[in-house]
């Protein structure tokens, strides 16, 4: 029982009747009336014609076999609803537990967490007719299946009226076909890693040609006929692979055919030879019987599960696996923070890497923050500012090490309590397709701090506080890259006028042009004043504003200091600002023109 229960086939329809337990009853009830019906037909027709040949009233008989034959005929169509129905059900409830698994823990880890990527990937799109047939059609193939499937049994099991051997041998010759075939099965031998590859490629090539944002490049560097002739030719290997996956079944079917027919031959040679002894009715019933048993032959039952129990158990694999992954410690009496940070934040010691990673990111990382100054973060890509980031929000916890906050170990605050101190601009900042007002306060705010909030942003004209930022809706909206960059500095600004004390700022004007640019972090730097800020940024005319800035170089810090400090150590620092400055700056004659945008 407990391999049965740990199959993915067990789970998937466990999940069926979790999602919704009367119309996965009724499902199965339909499954067992249409598997029923061919054999109730066959004794149906067997009985009316012995009436026939005995001269008896057919009323009875006739009724039964028309009854049997409507019901076999109207619990098709009904049995398709019933399973568009449960298909539906189901996918609502599993992503639903999708969205519940992914949302809950209150860290990211179990989002960026390598060994759960590949479920997360079939479980997000299992519905989507990327991984297969979306549930609501799968359902019904399904269905299909196990009436084929069980009306084969109960073929058998007529059958062993007339001879027991006779209903082994049909049905043993008919399974075996499961077994031959099983190796060279058209869905397995379709998803090896070789025909996964060219079905990716493949995939590429045609997205390369029908989505839009590669459509300026495919033309401007003369790639059309490119494409084409790379969609082409790897669509042409796919059906290759295909193809040559579709021959292996040769030999196999050809085994297959001849048990079968051997093992049919002698069964209605016996009952041929049995005409006469058992009468005709009784003949009509097993030669009816003797076709139904066919019924169990390897068909597209394994098909549909194979790919909807894979997706059904994904989802239910990751509801189990992400809560570890995405927790955090919780205190058991938690310290309340209210008024934090008031005195500083400090990295002691601080260790850590990502979830599946081998090289930790930070290692023995050391920084004090001063409550209310504002300390810009410089470094390579990869050095560990925006980790830093995600570290102070506390969505990982350190690996070794603490962050303290006025003192205080950060894992001693309840997870929602400081996030209510924290606000943030990310360089991924979401773009919700809701209303203006939504946008910049999530979590709802009076209209006259929305307002603040934009005017402060330079957002205040963009659009009403009721349009909502997206095409596609009544009245709706879509901004440019400056604009969201805007709504999204508002919506930080908003959570400030409520009570925020840190302020993190990852790339917060990567859209910006300079001028405007300088213009924003002027209006941060106003609008978080009495609030410790952290910003993360490669624009040293913005770093340069900052009351102190951190050079962090492979999670650790090599230089800290204010600008003009940093300047004079001629440093690090120093080589990034001049070689960030030195495209500004042209020789006119024998004198430097220099356009400094830095200053």
């Amino acid at each position: 029982m407990t391999r049965l229960r740990s199959r993915r086939e067990w789970r998937f329809f466990a999940e069926l009747h979790r999602a919704d337990p009367g119309l996965s009853l009724a499902w199965w009830a339909a499954v067992l009336a249409r598997a029923a019906l061919p054999a109730g037909f066959a004794i149906a027709t067997g009985v009316l014609v012995s009436a026939v040949a005995g001269g008896r009233s057919l009323t009875v008989p006739l009724a039964v076999v028309g009854i049997v034959f409507v019901a076999w005929q109207v619990l098709s169509p009904v049995h398709t609803a019933l399973s568009a129905n449960l298909g539906d059900r189901a996918t609502a409830y599993l992503n639903e537990r999708l969205a519940v698994a992914c949302i809950t823990p209150p860290g990211l880890g179990h989002l960026e967490d390598e060994e759960l990527a590949a479920d997360l990937v079939m479980a997000r799109d299992f519905d989507l007719g990327i991984q297969g047939p979306p549930l609501s059609l799968s359902m019904d193939f399904i269905a299909s299946g196990l009436v084929e499937f069980i009306g084969g049994v109960a073929s058998a099991v007529v059958l062993v009226r007339f001879h027991w051997w006779a209903a082994l041998l049909l049905a043993g010759a008919w399974l075996s076909t499961h077994w031959l075939l099983r190796e060279s099965a058209v869905w397995r031998d379709r998803n090896t890693p070789e025909v996964r590859a060219a079905q990716r490629d493949a995939d590429y090539a045609y997205r390369l040609a029908v989505d839009p944002p590669a459509a300026k490049e495919l033309r401007l560097f003369g790639l059309v006929g490119w494409t084409i002739e790379r969609f082409l030719a790897r669509r042409t290997r796919l059906h290759e692979l295909q193809y040559r996956a579709t021959q292996l079944r040769e030999r196999p079917v050809l085994g297959a055919l001849v048990l079968v027919l051997a093992a049919n031959a002698l069964v209605f040679w016996a009952l041929a030879a049995s005409a006469a002894s058992v009468g005709l009715g009784a003949v009509i019933v097993y030669a009816q019987t003797a076709v139904g048993v066919s019924l169990l032959a390897f068909g597209g039952l394994s098909w549909a599960m194979d790919g909807a129990a894979a997706s059904v158990a994904a989802v239910a694999r990751l509801d189990a696996d992400m809560a570890p992954v995405g927790a955090l410690a919780q205190p058991d009496r938690p310290v309340p923070a209210a008024g934090h940070p008031a005195t500083g934040i400090r990295f002691r010691d601080v260790t850590f890497t990502y979830p599946g990673g081998t090289t930790p990111v930070l290692s023995g990382f050391n920084l004090t923050l001063r409550a209310g100054e504002s300390l810009a973060i410089v470094g390579r890509n990869g050095s560990g500012k925006t980790t830093l980031a995600k570290l102070l929000c506390r969505f990982y916890d350190p690996d070794s090490g603490a962050i303290e906050v006025d003192g205080v170990d950060l894992r001693e605050l309840a997870v929602p309590d400081w996030r209510s101190r924290v606000t943030a601009v990310f360089q991924d900042f979401t773009r919700f397709e809701l209303p203006l007002r939504e946008n910049v306060a999530p979590g709802s705010a009076p209209d006259e701090v929305v307002l603040d909030a934009l005017r402060a942003a330079g957002a205040a004209q963009h659009v009403g506080l009721d349009t909502v930022l997206a095409k596609g809706y009544p009245g709706g909206t879509d901004l440019s890259g400056g604009q969201w960059q805007r709504v999204a500095l508002a919506r930080a600004l908003c959570a400030v006028r409520q009570g925020a004390g840190l302020v993190l700022l990852d790339e917060p004007t990567a859209h910006l042009d300079v001028r405007g640019e300088a213009e924003i972090f002027d209006r941060i730097l106003s609008g978080t004043r009495d609030c410790t800020t952290i910003l993360v940024s490669h624009r040293f005319s913005t770093v340069r504003q900052a009351d102190r800035i951190c050079v962090l170089e492979r999670g650790a810090v090599v230089e800290l200091g204010t600008h003009d400090e940093l300047m004079a150590a001629d440093g690090r620092y120093r080589e990034m600002f001049e070689l960030q400055a030195s495209p500004f700056a042209v020789i006119e004659g024998e004198e430097e023109v220099s356009f400094d945008v830095l200053n």
